[in-house]
């Protein structure tokens, strides 16, 4: 008699009905074609780290920048509404500021608009 080991046969697992969702298609491949019959492959787990934060920021990423795109389109409106502000405004300023205008707003307290004209002073250079 010789030392010999037994080379033992494995059974083969039966297959889970088929069913029609995305997982259970999964879970007959990983079943199916014995991915993981020895384990799970640890060599990989790195990749698969990196792979994940990678995805992770992306996703980050395309939030971040959609968060930006809304706030400039919140921006623009509000300098919009302030430039329409300021040109109201102006106009406001600018007829407030004629002088029949200011003769009108000063007469409650008493003044009045000269009606001289103003003089022009000449003054040689040996004078000052």
């Amino acid at each position: 008699m010789s030392n010999s080991y037994k080379i033992e046969e494995e059974e083969e697992k039966p297959r889970i009905p088929s069913g029609k969702g995305l997982f259970s298609a999964m879970e007959n491949l990983t079943v199916g074609a014995g991915l993981f019959k020895e384990g799970l492959p640890v060599k990989y787990v790195p990749y698969v780290f990196y792979v994940c934060v990678f995805m992770m920021g992306y996703i980050w990423n395309a939030h971040t920048s959609d968060k930006l795109v809304r706030k400039i389109s919140k921006m623009k409106v509000e300098v919009n509404d302030l430039r329409a502000d300021y040109t109201t405004l102006k106009a406001e300023l600018m007829y407030k500021s004629k002088q029949s205008e200011v003769a009108k707003q000063v007469q409650s307290i008493g003044l009045e608009e000269s009606m001289v004209p103003p003089q022009k002073i000449d003054l040689e250079e040996i004078e000052y």
